[in-house]
């Protein structure tokens, strides 16, 4: 036996197999950077498909389904209490798959389906007099399954679903209450897609048409109205592993930073990436590390982001999760 050339196979053997643990699979990817804190519950039924947003340093949700009625009550969350109080409900039919903005110091909810049909109303609440005021309807076409996020004291409404998938965008201006069509998301139509901001610049990608889920990723400029693709997160830089695509996903921008989690894409979805604007690049961080689920909602406060409530399954979940982008992983939270 020629121990020589048996040695030098195994060698060459161990060469590949190093290699290929070096590929850059992300779907094997141990990334330790930010750390998912547990909170005390959400005080509100369980439930799904309801919005959240935040404003002076309080967190707020509203709508939703439990799994039999659709929701209209509204919670403040107290992030330094870590308490949660129930504020006056939202006057508007009980509903889910919502959006909702922050626009001039209140809160924007519209939208949604009520169980028979589309909705394209629209209400204001003011956290200061915790009050609600009925505004202009949405201007496009009534759905539910869009996003919205806002820049600048104005908000943006895109895609959804009202009978077709939709790629239509449109501008909200509260000093006016009018709301003016701008340039439609690039690609295809989509619902259920994901959104977040960084700085002056705006994100959507993801969601699923004709039942295909959707990969690519879009940046708005809103002083220039255009769109511009950007990274999928599909290259031969991550083993070619598109991992963008997925419905009922959340994005949320923390500094400088675009992040993106949670979602379902045949099954249910943990993963968690930072994606850099600068760079136009993609990074995996810690995994969500509650309950795997979709139709969760999200808020920011002071560099840090909340995920609440969500469905997995047919089960309806309530508890909150604090994401710290600038700690590790640690096992023990």
């Amino acid at each position: 036996m020629n121990i020589n050339f048996y040695t030098t196979l195994y060698i060459a053997y161990l060469t590949i197999l190093i290699s290929a643990c070096d590929s850059g699979d992300i779907s094997e990817d141990t990334s330790e950077d930010g750390n998912w804190i547990e909170l005390s519950d959400f005080e509100g039924v369980i439930r799904s498909g309801a919005v959240g947003f935040s404003i002076n340093g309080k967190g707020y949700v509203t709508t939703g389904f439990d799994g039999d009625e659709r929701l209209k009550d509204l919670w403040e969350y107290d992030p330094e209490k870590n308490f949660w109080v129930r504020k006056a409900d939202f006057p508007g039919v009980a509903r889910n798959a919502a959006v909702a903005f922050v626009a001039d110091g209140k809160g924007y909810v519209g939208t949604g389906f009520d169980g028979i049909e589309e909705l394209a109303d629209f209400w204001s609440y003011d956290p200061e007099k915790d009050e609600w005021e009925q505004i202009a309807d949405f201007a496009g076409t009534a759905r539910y399954g869009a996003v919205a996020f806002s820049i600048n004291n104005k908000g943006y409404l895109g895609t959804g679903f009202d009978g077709n998938d939709l790629k239509d965008f449109w501008e909200y201006d509260p000093s006016t209450d009018t709301w003016t069509q701008k340039v439609s998301v690039g690609g295809s139509k989509r619902n259920n897609a994901f959104g977040f901001v960084v700085g002056n610049l705006a994100y959507i990608g993801g969601g699923i048409h004709n039942g295909l889920y959707e990969g690519d990723l879009w940046e708005y400029d809103p002083v220039a109205d255009i769109w511009i693709e950007r990274n999928d997160i599909d290259d031969e830089d991550t083993g070619g592993d598109a991992l963008i695509p997925r419905q009922h996903g959340i994005g949320f921008g923390i500094g400088s930073k675009g992040y993106l989690t949670t979602g379902s894409r045949g099954s249910l979805l943990s993963d968690t990436w930072e994606y850099d604007p600068e760079t136009d690049s993609w990074h995996q961080v810690t995994s969500f590390e509650g309950i795997a689920r979709e139709e969760a909602v999200s808020f920011t406060i002071n560099d840090l982001a909340y995920v609440v409530t969500g469905r997995n399954g047919s089960l309806r979940l309530d508890d909150i999760w604090a994401f710290h982008y600038d700690e590790t992983y640690d096992e023990e939270d």
